[in-house]
């Protein structure tokens, strides 16, 4: 745990926890492979997460590395500060100016700062092709943000259950009007059938998402997985149960370029 993480870009201290896959003590000079997560509280701990409910991602992880699924890989969770994870997690300002629009400041802290601590810190694979990021809702939007904009940082993406409902669909907009990312990250895409007030209209966004992305040049089934959980809520406990999933995709040994 490194408490009290400074940046320069956003206002307010944050901490940062990470979990080291099971072999680093006893592996000499072995690097690994990073993967960055987003509302870090709700990742390992029960009594940090969100409603008591953590993702269990340590668990998966480990679980997927002895079993020989995945490569073994260095997880970071970033905590969010709570009444400033809406600003920090959103490109744009909502419809009435009232909030959001600060990513752009959220990414810097992570790519100037947070990123060379961690391979200063730890023993990573630095490329694009060895560093991941992740989230859900609200970070699951910042993932999009960051890493379409920032491909040659982060070469793999999970984007679950995205709120691309922010702002009347300006990330939908942002996305179609970047120019072809060089090279294409390796993206994750998913979303539950049952997220939300108005869940066809969240499944249609993203459905959206998946056809902007496959004009851009993903394949799905080789560098897109797009994935609807058929009833899931939009809560950490759904998160958690596509995690595995989501690691195996991402960092399968199959999937290594």
């Amino acid at each position: 745990m490194h408490r009290g993480f400074h940046s320069r870009h956003v206002p307010v201290d944050r901490d940062v926890i990470v979990y080291l896959p099971p072999d680093y003590e006893s592996s000499g000079e072995r690097r690994y492979p990073v993967f960055y997560l987003h509302d870090g509280q709700n990742l390992f701990d029960e009594e940090t997460a969100f409603c008591g409910q953590e993702w269990h991602v340590d668990e998966s992880a480990e679980a997927l590395i002895r079993e020989g699924l995945i490569q073994p890989v260095i997880l970071v969770g970033i905590y969010n500060t709570g009444q400033n994870r809406i600003d920090e997690y959103t490109p744009t300002p909502d419809s009435h100016g009232h909030a959001g629009g600060k990513a752009r400041l959220y990414a810097a802290m992570i790519v100037d700062e947070l990123k060379p601590f961690i391979d200063a810190e730890y023993r990573t694979l630095e490329d694009a092709e060895n560093t991941a990021m992740g989230g859900s809702s609200l970070g699951g939007l910042v993932t999009l943000y960051i890493g379409m904009r920032h491909p040659e940082i982060f070469g793999k993406l999970a984007v679950i259950s995205p709120s691309l409902w922010w702002n009347h669909g300006s990330m939908l907009r942002m996305v179609r009007d970047l120019e072809r990312p060089e090279p294409r990250p390796r993206v994750w895409v998913d979303i539950g059938t049952n997220e939300g007030r108005f869940p066809q209209r969240i499944v249609r966004d993203t459905r959206h998402l998946r056809e902007i992305l496959c004009r851009k040049g993903w394949r799905v089934g080789e560098d897109l997985a797009y994935v609807e959980d058929e009833g899931a809520p939009h809560n950490e406990w759904a998160w958690g149960r596509r995690m595995p999933y989501i690691l195996r995709f991402l960092f399968g040994e199959q999937n290594q370029r």
